[in-house]
């Protein structure tokens, strides 16, 4: 897999982006010229970043864990989910989320997400052409959203006929790998790079579920905790409406 970032899924599968151009051997070679900062002002300006950072995640967190003063709202009840495609956790696929309805829309993807398919993609539209399905999203580092896709492989073997999927927000891919095989989780598991898919869905709550009939037309959106028994209730009801 590449180190080097990919923008949104584009190719086709098995097809790997051109690579950039090389840059001239005396551009690369010459080594990259540094700024002097003094002593005393190079160590507050170190802390005043370190804390800028510390702020930063305690907000995504707090954000993640209460929303905001908006209130939580995910996908509206009775809208047609956001098409995408995100690279699934375990696979060598890397890119950000596609989020294109039609070609050619730039940052969101230059084909459409629903045309952005393969062994090494989630793709929401196939998820909405096989049938009803439950999707969480949930952050890497937060226990309780751990806790909530564990309580989806629970009821997992009780749900035949509805999908289940996970997409992980941000954070670490490695970190992601390891705890989707720790937890033994055999549902499919995409990575939201970028953050852009989340915002797509309005997330604001970690776990936040999203509950969808076929077609893609969402019945309901669940913020914080669903044990397993309360999860197959819901669920269930996908196939009856």
């Amino acid at each position: 897999m590449s180190d080097q970032p990919r923008g949104p899924l584009d190719f086709e599968v098995g097809e790997e982006p051109a690579p950039p151009p090389r840059e001239p051997r005396e551009r690369r070679e010459r080594p990259p010229e540094r700024v002097a900062v003094a002593a005393g002002r190079g160590s507050y300006l170190w802390v005043v970043g370190v804390a800028a950072v510390v702020l930063v995640v305690v907000l995504v967190v707090g954000t993640l864990r209460e929303g905001t003063g908006r209130g939580a709202r995910g996908v509206p009840v009775g809208a047609i989910v956001p098409p995408f495609a995100v690279p699934l956790a375990l696979s060598d696929l890397d890119g950000d989320a596609n989020l294109a309805t039609r070609a050619g829309e730039g940052q969101a993807g230059d084909r459409p997400a629903c045309a952005v398919r393969g062994p090494r993609i989630l793709n929401g539209c196939a998820l909405r052409e096989r049938g009803p399905f439950v999707l969480a999203f949930f952050a890497v580092r937060d226990d309780r959203c751990v806790a909530e896709l564990d309580a989806m492989q629970r009821a997992r073997t009780r749900l035949p006929g509805v999908q289940l999927a996970a997409v992980a927000i941000r954070g670490d891919r490695g970190d992601l790998r390891d705890l989707i095989r720790r937890h033994g989780w055999r549902f499919p598991v995409g990575w939201d790079r970028d953050g852009a898919l989340a915002n797509a869905y309005h997330v604001q709550v970690c776990p936040q579920l999203t509950f969808a009939r076929r077609g893609g037309r969402v019945a309901e959106t669940t913020f914080g905790a669903v044990g397993a028994d309360e999860l197959v209730t819901k669920a269930e009801r996908l196939r009856t409406r």
